[in-house]
């Protein structure tokens, strides 16, 4: 005789949740509704599977500290704005950072360059890639803090394996040597291995003048630009749009 209860803890004890779920269901089931033993095990196998796909994506959204809970469905695309709803298409399967390609998103303020951003990251986060977002305070907050108390290779190193990173609001706060030194370390570690999206009201042709070194805007900007998407958003601000 099936000890059922003996088996639902069995499973739980070795953290197969989703599969107790599964199992717990199907024991409300009639038993001539019940599939063959095959159908059974596969079908307890992909409810575990889909489990833990859905933690692991949790878990990755809660790690990103993505600043919007935006989705690209929910992206408004038209002429007025200058992106178009193929634009968004393309973004969905997140090929680009297994291709290590950059996402360069540029706009005024209020245009909606975080919420894509953000979007983007949402949806990577859904497909299982580890994202983090960071305005560019808040990463020369953490550059200033490590130099201080000797962890700064280890932030770079950190930085390093995040397989994207979302830099938001680029340009608006001056560059000093130490976080021009750490941008370009970050992106040299990053280039050709991993993706990298940035945010900022300032086109990307005025970016060398706001490094404001031009040896080190050289090397950062190359590295930026030569596999990159451009997305230079247009239109009145969304936040006007929304008070109204």
């Amino acid at each position: 005789m099936i000890d059922r209860q003996a088996t639902l803890f069995h499973m739980e004890q070795l953290k197969l949740n989703g599969m107790a779920d599964a199992y717990r269901s199907s024991l409300n089931q009639p038993l001539h509704e019940l599939p063959s033993a095959h159908e059974f095990v596969t079908s307890l196998i992909e409810s575990e599977r889909l489990y833990r796909s859905s933690q692991r994506m949790q878990m990755y959204l809660k790690l990103s500290k993505l600043r919007y809970n935006a989705v690209l469905e929910q992206i408004e695309c038209s002429a007025e704005r200058n992106l178009s709803r193929q634009q968004i298409i393309a973004l969905t399967d997140c090929s680009f950072v297994s291709r290590a390609e950059n996402i360069l998103i540029t706009g005024a303020t209020g245009c909606g360059k975080s919420y894509l951003a953000c979007a983007i990251g949402n949806q990577a986060c859904s497909l299982g890639i580890r994202t983090l977002y960071l305005g560019m305070n808040r990463l020369i907050e953490k550059i200033t803090l490590a130099k201080l108390d000797g962890s700064y290779i280890k932030l770079l190193n950190q930085l390093e394996k995040v397989p994207l990173i979302i830099l938001d609001d680029f340009g608006l706060t001056p560059m000093d040597q130490h976080t021009r030194l750490a941008m370009l370390q970050l992106l040299e570690d990053r280039y050709g291995r991993k993706a990298t999206i940035i945010a900022s009201q300032l086109p990307v042709a005025q970016w060398h003048h706001t490094i404001n070194e031009p040896t080190l805007a050289d090397a950062i900007m190359d590295r930026l630009t030569a596999a990159a998407h451009k997305f230079e958003l247009k239109g009145p601000s969304k936040r006007h749009k929304s008070s109204k």
